[in-house]
């Protein structure tokens, strides 16, 4: 079972290349984040056409994430259960669901915007909530994994120079401790390999010309139970998807199970 997650920044934009990607990765179930639509313009018959069943959480412009297998989508559940508002509203940033013999969720976790910023704040009580909802699947038997685009790097060497990071979201100590909180839940990271290069980022900024200069980061994450780790054969991220015109900024990561 190939299961995968990626940031695409806007379903729209990134159409004709996910479902290229689809065809041509033999992916079964894939999480999706910032899908930047309503659930109303969420492509599920285009999917639907290449035998993808799909279920979205999306109210607009902003954030939205979704779930396509072709494994199947039983027991679904929309949004963080317990998750906080923001500015009075309850950002679509999770899903959930069953896709044959494992659970997953879609998470697209706040992003902090800097550490003196309400968001910050904000980011942190979210990802306590997601511990919170979580806990009873990753101490479970059955394979389970949340994956998506943390924003979070987890070690300094999850950024191409983290000299640069000083005073910064994504990489301070009380981000890195909510990921802690997950291992504690019973998830572990499940670390892809690179295609090229030592070090497996998923994101480069388009600015700066970071994505042929490797300036990247591990920020798009794969946190597995037991269950689910014992079971992965291979996991990478596929960089290739990154390349070339109308790419999104997050590369697509890859695990293999045998379940």
């Amino acid at each position: 079972m190939r299961i995968a997650t990626w940031n695409v920044n806007s379903i729209t934009a990134r159409l004709p290349r996910l479902l290229a990607w689809l065809e041509s990765s033999g992916t079964d179930v894939l999480c999706i984040q910032e899908t930047k639509c309503t659930a109303e313009q969420f492509p599920a018959e285009e999917l639907r056409e290449l035998g993808y069943e799909s279920v979205v959480n999306a109210t607009g412009r902003w954030n939205g994430v979704a779930l396509v297998s072709r494994a199947g989508l039983a027991d679904v559940v929309t949004g963080l259960p317990g998750g906080p508002d923001y500015e009075g509203v309850q950002e679509p940033r999770a899903i959930s669901a069953t896709c044959g013999p494992v659970r997953v969720w879609s998470v697209y976790v706040p992003n902090g915007r800097e550490v003196a910023h309400d968001h910050y704040a904000y980011k942190l009580r979210w990802l306590e909530a997601l511990k919170a909802a979580v806990a009873e699947d990753a101490a479970g038997d059955r394979p389970f994994a949340v994956l998506g685009d943390f924003n979070i790097a987890p070690t300094d060497d999850d950024v191409w120079d983290i000299s640069l990071f000083e005073g910064a979201t994504h990489v301070t100590q009380p981000e890195r401790a909510a990921l802690a909180g997950l291992r504690e839940a019973g998830l572990g990271d499940v670390v892809p390999r690179p295609l090229k290069y030592d070090h497996p980022y998923t994101y480069w900024d388009y600015r700066q010309l970071c994505f042929p200069k490797n300036k990247g980061m591990r920020i798009d994450l794969v946190y597995g139970n037991k269950s689910f780790a014992d079971a992965v054969k291979d996991g990478y991220v596929d960089r290739e998807e990154r390349k070339g015109k109308g790419a999104s900024d997050h590369a697509p990561v890859v695990v293999d199970l045998d379940v």
